[in-house]
């Protein structure tokens, strides 16, 4: 299966509207997923917010927004992410990041900036205090029973006692379980110190490759690395994350992008060309099984979308590589991932 997403950034931009379009525009062209980035290194609007506006304007298209893991509450982060994926009925997931910089850590003005190495460590106990809280209530926990006046079943409620390396979380939770029982994890692994990280946590690990030989090596390394954390390596997915800038009309890919692959810049690999020649390159990396698919932002945010969801999209959707519709109805039906057991189900609270 091919998964298709999108980046839906715009910097300056204060408008809910004009994400809710990108979104919109992202789920007719039946995407699995739209991001939106946050980072404490400048101004702008909190993107788990911006994407709680969105939920209720769409119904298919999974929301995932970055969350700095490093200067925040573990327990407040799990408890938004949780409620998104309960205001979008199950189509929440969460790009995890961290905080390297000495200024950032000013803005909160508790610790230092911290290595990297520490930081992604972090990042991987954070993600797993947020699934122990997720599970922490059962899914019949709620019982609503008016006659006994009880509204939750207590021993369907579980302390998580998580003590990480800078944080501690007794649990339980203050949100129920959410509908997909854990959100999406998602992990950017371009660069070493998060790929571990990616490996034994994330769900879909993106990596900005410029060619499908690197994309397959990272891909293999990662499945790799994931079994040996214990995980069933086809629980993880990993998607070519491209700059697309698609142009104002119909023309080949420049020399060095389409099916040559893309070029890389400083600010990551680059494709520019028209969508004919990308729907080459997506259908080329993922035949080759050099990726799950691909994570895409536009260059311009609307032009580029609207030429990837009424151009590249129908192409690969001819040749049968590309859905026509959600066969269901959450970002783990999409992605074609299994909603977790709880780990606490059974126990003693």
């Amino acid at each position: 299966m091919l998964h298709l997403s999108a980046a839906v950034d715009q910097p300056s931009v204060y408008d809910a509207a004009s994400y809710v379009d990108l979104a919109r525009l992202a789920e007719h062209g039946v995407l699995d997923f739209v991001t939106l980035d946050d980072t404490f290194a400048r101004p702008g609007l909190d993107a788990l917010s911006v994407l709680s506006r969105v939920a209720p304007a769409t119904n298919r298209v999974g929301l995932v927004p970055t969350v700095t893991t490093t200067h925040t509450e573990p327990f407040h982060v799990q408890a938004a992410v949780a409620t998104l994926d309960w205001v979008s009925r199950g189509r929440a997931g969460w790009r995890l990041d961290v905080s390297t910089t000495e200024g950032e850590a000013r803005l909160f003005g508790r610790r230092h900036a911290a290595p990297a190495e520490e930081l992604w460590r972090e990042a991987g106990e954070v993600a797993d205090v947020a699934a122990r809280l997720w599970d922490s209530w059962e899914d019949d926990a709620e019982i609503r029973d008016v006659p006994t006046g009880r509204f939750i079943d207590r021993d369907k409620l579980h302390h998580v006692d998580f003590e990480g390396s800078g944080f501690s979380v007794k649990g339980p939770s203050i949100v129920p379980r959410p509908p997909q029982g854990h959100p999406v994890r998602v992990v950017d692994a371009t660069e070493g110190l998060a790929r571990r990280t990616a490996a034994r946590y994330a769900d879909v690990a993106l990596v900005r490759v410029a060619n499908a030989a690197q994309a397959g090596a990272v891909r293999d390394q990662l499945r790799k690395e994931a079994a040996r954390f214990g995980r069933n390596p086809d629980g993880l997915r990993v998607l070519a994350s491209l700059l697309a800038d698609l142009g104002d009309g119909e023309h080949a890919a420049e020399p060095g992008h389409g099916g040559g692959g893309p070029r890389q810049t400083a600010q990551g690999p680059l494709y520019r060309g028209g969508p004919v020649d990308l729907a080459e390159l997506i259908a080329s990396w993922h035949g080759s099984g050099a990726v799950d698919g691909f994570h895409l932002t536009p260059a311009a945010p609307r032009r580029d979308l609207e030429r990837l969801v009424n151009g590249t999209v129908p192409l690969l959707q001819h040749r049968g590589l590309f859905r026509t519709f959600y066969p269901g109805s959450t970002l783990r039906d999409h992605l074609g991932l299994a909603r977790p057991a709880n780990q606490y189900a059974g126990e003693a609270s």
